[in-house]
């Protein structure tokens, strides 16, 4: 079968990245994605291959857009994508998790191994914030703590929040393909989560630890309703901007009384671990 190669380039990756993914793969035919260091490659069968539909799509993008089109040769390209999609080996202090597909071997030399069925969703922890925010909830005490992954993507920070422990596992996401991997993903892994298709408006009870993994404006936007649902002594784990954004997030929850613990940093990405007071 051919496959159309159709490669992006954006001025800034995160947030518009998974914009991008979103309207060419549940409104549009694409059916796989995969990032570059200035954007993204993304593929379609050639016979559902529609150059207005890519068009329209670049000139109504928030963000300048610009890609280039090319055929690929005709081959099995599922065992091809799956034989260049490598499992990760996250590290932290203390252990290991292994994150991998269905179709990657499996090890017993780690202290957690997490299946994640790679499809569209945000969370194959190949991505730095998603790294770091793995090692921080490997590094949280979370036995009997009542969690909120927000933004879950493939739901792998909840995953492992249930396997350290964790009582109470909810996730949101507002992406409807988000929502079916993150079900999936948890079905894969024998783990129980409470998922729920919506925003932040959606968050409802009080939770020891929030993981939100996405990008600075909606962190920002969103700080005020996870200060509310966070628990006294409870953690803030935030992921998914730059270092010189970390300032005006910190100046945010420190005036809703929440107070840095500890940052990480990644490939130019960062990652805060925060308590509310």
């Amino acid at each position: 079968m051919k496959y159309i190669e159709v490669t992006f380039t954006l001025d800034e990756t995160g947030f518009f990245r998974d914009m991008l993914v979103d309207q060419l793969g549940n409104e549009g035919p694409y059916e796989s994605f995969v990032d570059t260091a200035d954007g993204l490659k993304a593929y379609v069968r050639a016979d559902e291959y529609d150059p207005k539909f890519l068009a329209v799509t670049a000139e109504t993008f928030p963000l300048p857009l610009k890609y280039s089109v090319a055929e690929m040769e005709d081959r099995d390209w599922n065992a091809e994508w799956e034989k260049n999609h490598e499992a990760v080996l996250v590290k932290y202090s203390g252990g290991s998790v292994w994150v991998r597909a269905p179709f990657h071997q499996h090890r017993n030399d780690v202290d957690y191994e997490i299946i994640i069925e790679p499809k569209m969703s945000f969370g194959t922890a190949h991505h730095p914030t998603t790294y770091m925010m793995l090692g921080y909830v490997a590094e949280l005490d979370m036995v009997g703590k009542r969690m909120l992954d927000m933004g879950c993507g493939t739901a792998v920070l909840a995953i492992l929040a249930k396997m350290r422990g964790a009582t109470q596992v909810e996730g949101i996401d507002v992406d409807e393909w988000a929502f079916a991997n993150a079900r999936e993903n948890a079905t894969a892994n024998n783990v129980s989560i409470k998922l729920r298709l919506g925003d932040a408006s959606s968050i409802d009870g009080e939770f020891d630890v929030i993981t939100a993994n996405i990008n600075r404006n909606i962190l920002l936007a969103d700080m005020e309703r996870y200060a509310n649902a966070l628990a006294s002594g409870g953690k803030l784990l935030l992921s998914g901007f730059y270092p010189t954004d970390e300032g005006v997030l910190l100046a945010e929850a420190n005036r809703l009384g929440i107070t840095l613990c500890s940052r990480k940093t990644r490939e130019g990405w960062s990652a805060l671990e925060l308590v509310k007071k």
